[in-house]
């Protein structure tokens, strides 16, 4: 009863305060009224709007939280789960969300970028590999069509060339791997996975083939990478890079990069609108190539390909770098360099063997620090137009892979029972003078063309020395072992010899050889170098088939 008679005062209570403020001014109260409604309401709907915003950001933030913590170069025991995490938070934004993500590696396009169909592409991480295997090591690219485009048909080939050998990939970049697997569900090994992969199918001979363009940073990781594994297997080789061997210093040039600034400019002409680059010159059109550029000592191999077009006659190629090492590579000196020839037009395309990120974005994107805005901007050029098109997809650097692998593979020697056979009968050679086969991991360090790969090998008392006269006098002295260990106090150094070679025309020239300690027939051994400018490089030798001289 209390109850009921609390609940019957208040009503009167609100009919009496309504009667009366009935008895005001009408206006007045209207004024009221809608004053007292838009007080109350808009703070109502600002404060939804307000949360509305909060819970976008926080949900975008969460999604670009849980990809920079797979935007790393270490793979974990979490980062599988990681990975399924990140592409379902993406899922489950709303367009608008997936447009506020941002954190200090993510961004909508990490998710939502279209590059291609992934489903065309083969990782090539499948088991039952044999005792044979062709390990092909890529940086690697997110860029779905590159990958199938620049990747996928270098092995590809390699492996139509090598058809008693399994042809596997290995990607030596972590966060592409982890991208393509969130993104895609794709999974490519890294180069630990595909040397344990290699362990456990039982493979004995390894050939390690390097999609990279040179000896820089990259190549030296997947040989420290490789060092851990050597023994597990009976034979191991690594083949060339693109670019073959480094050389000393700018001049130095070989036939690799020759090769390749051939291939690249005739595919550069072919995509444009010119049927040659002397057309193109006349037309006062520039083809500029962009490299990704390197602290690395192998930043020399950029200034190399720029000596290497000179030439060649390419007076309207010109090479610059992301980097913009080594020095004279940066866009801006790019673009003095070509405006200062004269060139009015300019074709940007990269010298990388993938088109991916680099090309897509620092060479042909929209913002104002890519190079095609920045040569726009500048004002200097009639038209600036992009080639998207990486090095692996053309034919003739396919061929050069496929030539370094075949390379890699002689050197590996025969596997068969007829060279263990050899290999034991090596350590009874009687005393004697023979010729022997010299076999070295560089192109750059060879013995000369007019001992056609060849030395003499001497034996006596049982002790073995191999004399190999070199192509020229710029190899000062080599070391039995490794670079580091030759620069140490006490080193015992060979000295060079003078050598006259006599080459099928029948000209000489004086060169240096010398004469190196051999333990054992068909056994690599580490031999180190040293040349004028006064840098030591570490190469792998062996010596084979030793015939007794006539």
């Amino acid at each position: 009863m209390k109850r009921k008679s609390v609940v019957a005062l208040l009503l009167s209570c609100t009919m009496v305060a309504g009667m009366m403020t009935g008895c005001g001014n009408k206006e007045t109260t209207k004024e009221n009224a809608e004053v007292t409604t838009e007080v109350t309401k808009e703070p109502e709907s600002e404060v939804t709007e307000e949360k509305e915003e909060v819970d976008d950001e926080a949900k975008a933030k969460e999604v670009a939280d849980l990809i920079d913590a797979i935007y790393v170069q270490q793979r974990t025991e979490q980062t599988d789960a990681q990975c399924e995490a990140a592409k379902a938070a993406w899922d489950a934004l709303t367009d608008a969300q997936k447009e506020l993500v941002e954190g200090e590696n993510a961004d909508p396009d990490y998710f939502g970028r279209d590059t291609g169909d992934a489903s065309k592409d083969d990782p090539l991480n499948a088991d039952g590999i044999g005792e044979k295997e062709i390990l092909v090591v890529s940086f690697g690219t997110s860029f779905n069509d590159s990958r199938v485009s620049d990747i996928s048909q270098v092995e590809k080939n390699i492996q139509s060339e090598n058809p008693d050998w399994s042809v596997r990939r290995a990607f030596t970049a972590q966060i592409i791997i982890n991208h393509i697997q969130a993104r895609d569900n794709e999974k490519i090994d890294n180069m630990e996975q595909a040397l344990e992969r290699a362990v456990s199918n039982g493979v004995k001979y390894l050939v390690v083939q390097p999609t990279h363009l040179m000896h820089g940073a990259e190549y030296d990781e997947l040989s420290e990478a490789l060092e851990k594994y050597k023994d597990k297997f009976e034979k191991v080789t690594v083949a060339e890079p693109l670019l073959g061997e480094v050389g000393e210093d700018a001049a130095v040039i070989n036939e690799d990069k020759k090769a390749v600034a051939e291939a690249v400019v005739s595919a550069a002409i072919s995509a444009s609108e010119y049927e040659s680059l002397e057309e193109a010159e006349n037309a006062g059109e520039a083809i500029v190539l962009m490299g990704h550029g390197t602290s690395h000592t192998a930043k020399v191999s950029y200034s190399q390909m720029q000596t290497q077009m000179e030439q060649l006659g390419y007076k309207n190629v010109f090479i610059g770098t992301v980097e913009g090492e080594p020095e004279g590579t940066s866009c801006e000196e790019v673009i003095a360099t070509v405006k200062e020839a004269g060139y009015k037009k300019v074709i940007l395309r990269p010298l990388m063997v993938v088109a991916g990120d680099h090309a897509n974005n620092d060479m042909a994107g929209d913002e104002e620090d890519s190079w095609k805005s920045m040569f726009e901007a500048d004002g200097a050029f009639e038209a600036v137009s992009t080639q998207i098109e990486g090095l692996g997809r053309i034919e003739a650097i396919q061929k050069l892979y496929v030539e370094h692998t075949a390379a890699a593979v002689k050197d590996l020697g025969e596997i068969s029972a007829q060279e263990e056979t050899k290999t034991e009968a090596s350590a009874t050679l009687e005393d004697g003078v023979y010729t022997a086969e010299f076999h070295t991991d560089s192109s750059m360090f060879r013995v000369n063309e007019a001992k056609n790969g060849k030395g003499e090998l001497t034996v006596k008392d049982g002790k073995m020395t191999m004399h190999i006269s070199l192509v020229s006098k710029k190899i000062l002295n080599l070391y039995v072992g490794m670079a580091e260990d030759a620069q140490k106090e006490g080193a015992t150094l060979l000295q060079p010899t003078v050598d006259t070679v006599t080459y099928e025309d029948g000209t000489t020239e004086e060169v240096y050889g010398f004469d190196v300690p051999v333990e054992e027939i068909g056994k690599d051994f580490q031999l180190a170098l040293v040349g004028e400018k006064g840098t030591w490089y570490d190469h792998v030798v062996s010596v084979s088939n030793p015939e007794k001289a006539q």
